[in-house]
């Protein structure tokens, strides 16, 4: 096993960074106002072409020059420094379990999500729901495998209890919770409730603590006003990331 974790490691990085470098032009398609159709061009006009008919490739327009202020769709280094960061942490906490390889499938999702929210206040069912449903699924098939560190039926039990919980939240007070964060908290408690319920109120507590946080900073900084809308996405991702690490590091 000792042998084993760094070469798992170096390997979940480096899949982290190519599933990364991957991300920024489905980040720019999809990161518009709701009811918008999904981008199909650059910012110059071009229409967009590529692997995945456009949907998967670099942050720059192969069309538009590459001179300095040539307007890009992304920041690629970026996807490729946190998918690889994200992945390596997740190997090195969750170690060789069966769980590990939903995690990493699940980790470019969850980062792509986090972009087109934090850049539009918008997390698309074509994501949130297909993950809930791959997560659930994968889940199962990793319960069967030797050496799991969870259990399956407590992740179903979390997934409901994480989106009923931010669901009523939702009703309570629509403009601070979006449906999209309901849907999101979804697949979000399948992963947190597979290690545990503490690991899940761990998540979520460390979600709102660090919304919170984020909304201090920019009222103090003046960069948004007490009735300014934040993306919740992002934190409910990270705060998910760090129970789930804690949860690997505890199984």
């Amino acid at each position: 096993m000792l042998l084993l974790t760094p070469v798992l490691t170096v390997c979940a990085a480096g899949y982290g960074a190519l599933a990364g470098s991957l991300l920024p032009r489905a980040a720019y398609r999809l990161a518009v106002p709701p009811g918008t159709p999904w981008r199909a061009e650059c910012p110059e006009g071009h229409r967009l072409t590529g692997p995945a008919r456009g949907w998967l490739g670099d942050a720059r327009c192969s069309q538009c020059p590459t001179g300095p202020g040539t307007p890009g769709l992304g920041h690629r280094w970026l996807f490729t420094a946190l998918g690889a960061a994200v992945c390596a942490a997740l190997a090195v906490c969750v170690g060789a379990r069966p769980e590990l390889a939903v995690w990493l499938l699940a980790a470019p999702f969850g980062l792509l999500l986090a972009a087109v929210d934090a850049r539009s206040q918008r997390l698309p069912d074509i994501l949130t729901l297909p993950l809930a449903a791959a997560t659930a699924a994968l889940l199962g098939l990793a319960a069967l495998a030797p050496d799991a560190g969870g259990d399956w039926t407590r992740a179903l039990l979390g997934g409901l209890a994480l989106a009923g919980a931010h669901f009523v939240l939702f009703l309570i007070n629509p403009r601070g919770m979006g449906f999209g964060d309901v849907k999101l908290a979804a697949p979000l408690g399948l992963a947190l409730g597979w290690y545990g319920w503490d690991v899940l109120l761990t998540g979520a507590f460390l979600a709102f603590l660090l919304s919170a946080a984020w909304g201090v900073t920019l009222l103090m900084t003046h960069r948004a006003g007490w009735k300014s809308s934040v993306p919740f996405g992002p934190f409910l991702l990270l705060g998910s990331l760090a129970g789930l690490l804690l949860g690997g590091l505890a199984a």
